[in-house]
């Protein structure tokens, strides 16, 4: 069994849970939870159904674009990382009020995930939008490094795609040099409207929505891994 040992930043939780909050994560998260520090699991066991795909979004906020995904394409089994407690919390109410069954939800480190995922299993990935820990000091704490990177290689499928946006300058430079340094991943982009505005089929975030509505930029790469 994989143990995470290092530390884990950001925030768990903000404003305390109202009772109707918690009682919701109390009955939901049992239902719709994947495991830690397990045994590797496969999708059908996740979703008790065989699904056509797996894909994971990493750091879901709210989880708005999870649920766009999931309810698009309700065949793909979803999974959506998010540690902070409030944003599941939300995510499981509109679960049950949309009576989506496609969505499992780590509220946890996505490293302690990793483990349970199986070699290539992953159709695509998503990085939506993650703190980008501007300090000089706090640029280790950043998702994007090599060792995320190493452990998406091995658990994305040949030809997987992984989505990564951001509205930080600085590290949207930060994520194309640790990703092209990546013999395992090829950008996909052929011109500068390929990673400047957002694909179709890819549903905005209300981070975006705050980004460009204060005047900020934002990039959106996509990836694909290579072949083994």
């Amino acid at each position: 069994m994989s143990v995470n040992t290092e530390r884990f930043y950001g925030r768990r939780q903000g404003k305390p849970l109202r009772p109707g909050q918690k009682a919701r994560l109390e009955r939901l998260l049992p239902r719709f939870s994947v495991a830690g520090n397990a045994a590797p699991v496969g999708p059908e066991e996740l979703f008790g159904r065989p699904v056509s795909d797996l894909w994971l979004e990493i750091g879901f906020g709210g989880g708005e674009h999870l649920l766009a995904q999931a309810e698009a394409y309700p065949d793909i089994g979803m999974i959506g990382c998010e540690p902070f407690i409030n944003g599941v919390s939300k995510l499981l109410g509109r679960i049950e009020e949309r009576g989506i069954e496609n969505i499992r939800v780590f509220c946890d480190d996505v490293r302690l995930l990793f483990p349970r995922l199986g070699e290539a299993s992953l159709g695509r990935v998503f990085i939506l939008f993650a703190d980008p820990w501007p300090k000089t000091r706090h640029h280790k704490r950043r998702i994007v490094n090599r060792a995320t990177l190493d452990a998406l290689s091995r658990l994305m499928k040949d030809g997987a795609e992984l989505r990564i946006a951001t509205d930080h300058m600085p590290y949207a430079r930060w994520i194309l040099q640790h990703v092209l340094a990546h013999a395992d991943f090829e950008w996909l982009a052929e011109g500068p409207e390929d990673w400047r505005r957002r694909p179709a089929d890819w549903p905005p975030t209300r981070y975006e929505r705050k980004a460009l509505q204060s005047g900020g930029r934002c990039v959106y790469y996509r990836f694909r891994r290579r072949n083994r």
